[in-house]
């Protein structure tokens, strides 16, 4: 018999139940895993008895909340969030694959509830002894809303109050059998690094100002054999924001376009393009509050209210309902969906013997520098290729995997990005970088045209690219310089004719990382969202200022010089 999370895979992905795009993603996501997991060389299989275990020990539970106790029955979407990330486990030690998880819907949808339901089982049912388990927000109040959740489960059932004893005047619960203690932490309260959690829950992520919390938890757990960091929130109106940011990035796991085996991900939300006020809609952001009489009436009611007033009542709908972002959609530069597209399996060998301009973007200090070579496809004309690499030093590469919710480590061994030096050097070593390249010139007999490089920092290696004897053009950094470049490659990317290698996550990140901003003239160029400094786009700048070397050589070839000598002389008054 087929167990609970995987029926409701199916029936999500065969169209049998109603989802948004990025819950459809995540079920999609753990049947191609059962597909692969058949085979060796995928180090994970699927262990449907622990996963029932999990959904059968939640049905033995007790809501005691309102006017009757009720026994907790769990919804399709419950069994799925639940069952999936304690069924995965690793094929070569037994321990759970997910070590994260991220999970955002709509307010009152159950989110705490089921952090409540791992909370109280892992402390007492997972067999780890003397662990620590937390229930974290920015708030003390916030964050004893998942721990009162256990309490209350403990407390309507007289077999758990035996397992359990509740100090609440200590803020601790601690499970009899096994010693784990489950306590609530604030950043009010002097939250801290140091905390070794076998599972955290941390609730409303939208109202964390930045990712301390986060890494104060995360960081702590490095050292266990299993762990689980679980996020819930729904979104907000922040665009500069750890949530934003952690958002953004869970998306990219769920489209392809990002690798993070051991992170747990689903998002109900409304599609891009769906109708905001349309009542079938509201199941994709609402799974269970849209599935009960009561609570689908009081949303439409809302949803009427909100259109008619529009306004900070319509915003608040779209947020808190519809678990929608507050954005503008004009500011994306490339749609993920059509960059995902223009993914290749192709690499430099392919493209030995053949020429290419060069983009160079050059970081202050010690921050991402990249630079990318663009090839023009054999036989199509205007249609590109690109190859990039970007340098860190190891100096500061912790400290931007910690900033940037980014997997640099991960990249690094992927080949995508260089790690300079030891971990007492800070800046990168720019003659080292130029090195690289003429390594990779030499190694597929490549023909370079010419290099377009931003002059911030190029004082130091200008007379290193006069070396490599091809024209060098600095790109201006401004909307009106960087125009039609940036248009051009958007308009290729959208048309299919803008490729990449698919593995390379790193320029795939900053593509999507990438914004659109214009000046009075409506010219445009790109930027990271405002004051979102970890959202880097160098790889992307880099490509760019490759493209717009290969726009300007090509008008200064395609000038007739005779024809425009003699219209020079005819202004000078000059006859033949």
């Amino acid at each position: 018999m087929i167990d609970r999370a995987t029926k409701h895979a199916l029936d999500v992905v065969e169209g049998r139940e109603v989802a948004g795009e990025l819950h459809w993603l995540a079920c999609k996501r753990h049947l191609d895993d059962l597909e692969k997991s058949q085979n060796d060389d995928f180090p994970y299989r699927w262990d449907a008895k622990k996963s029932n275990e999990i959904i059968e020990y939640a049905e033995t539970l007790t809501i005691s909340e309102g006017f009757d106790y009720k026994p907790v029955k769990l919804y399709d979407f419950q069994c799925f969030d639940l069952g999936v990330p304690m069924g995965w486990i690793n094929k070569e030690d037994g321990y759970r694959r997910y070590r994260r998880s991220y999970i955002s819907m709509a307010r009152q949808n159950g989110k705490t509830f089921l952090n409540g339901i791992r909370l109280s089982y892992i402390s007492n049912f997972s067999k780890y002894r003397l662990g620590k388990l937390f229930t974290v927000a920015t708030k003390k109040r916030q964050a004893k809303l998942a721990w009162d959740e256990v309490a209350k489960f403990i407390r309507a059932d007289e077999d758990l109050e035996e397992l359990f004893d509740i100090k609440e005047y200590k803020g601790l619960i601690t499970a009899l059998d096994t010693m784990c203690t489950i306590e609530y932490l604030s950043k009010e309260a002097g939250l801290d690094d140091g905390f070794r959690s076998i599972c955290s829950s941390i609730d409303e992520l939208h109202q964390h100002r930045d990712n301390k919390i986060y890494k104060a938890i995360y960081n702590g757990t490095r050292s266990l054999p299993e762990t689980l960091i679980s996020m819930i929130t729904t979104r907000g109106d922040k665009l500069n924001s750890f949530c934003f940011e952690m958002d953004n990035y869970c998306v990219n796991i769920l489209r392809g376009t990002a690798t993070a085996e051991n992170f747990f991900v689903d998002i109900h939300s409304l599609n891009e393009d769906d109708d905001p006020f349309d009542p079938k809609n509201l199941v994709k952001a609402n799974p269970l509050l849209a599935r009960t009489k009561s609570g689908y009436k009081t949303l439409v009611a809302d949803m009427e209210t909100a259109k008619s007033m529009g306004g900070m009542e319509l915003r608040d709908f779209l947020v808190k309902a519809l678990n929608m972002w507050i954005k503008n959609y004009e500011t994306v530069y490339i749609n993920p969906d059509n960059w995902k597209k223009c993914g290749t399996e192709n690499d430099l060998e392919k493209y030995r013997g053949k020429s290419f301009y060069l983009g160079l973007d050059l970081s202050s200090g010690g921050d991402l520098t990249s630079y990318t070579m663009e090839f023009e496809e054999e036989s199509k004309e205007d249609e590109y290729y690109i190859y990039s690499h970007s340098f860190m030093p190891r100096g500061r590469l912790q400290e931007h995997i910690e900033s940037d919710i980014a997997p640099y480590d991960y990249w690094e061994t992927q080949g995508l990005i260089t790690v300079t030096g030891s971990e007492s050097d800070f800046k990168n070593d720019y003659k080292f970088i130029l090195a690289d390249i003429k390594e990779k010139i030499e190694k597929y007999d490549l023909k370079i045209l010419g290099i377009g490089y931003d002059p911030h920092n190029i004082d130091g290696i200008l007379s290193d690219l006069e070396e490599f004897g091809v024209p060098l053009m600095m790109v201006t950094q401004s909307a009106k310089f960087l125009n039609d470049a940036t248009e051009d490659i958007r308009l290729l990317v959208k048309s299919g004719k803008y490729h990449y290698n698919i593995k390379n996550e790193l320029l795939t990140w900053s593509f999507i990382n990438a914004k659109i901003v214009k000046n009075s003239f409506g010219e445009m160029k790109i930027d990271k969202e405002p004051r979102a400094l970890t959202q880097r786009i160098d790889p992307c700048d880099a490509a760019i200022d490759a493209h717009c070397m290969r726009l300007k050589q090509k008008e200064i070839d395609t000038i007739d010089v005779e024809s425009e000598m003699e219209k020079y002389l005819k202004t000078m008054g000059w006859k033949k």
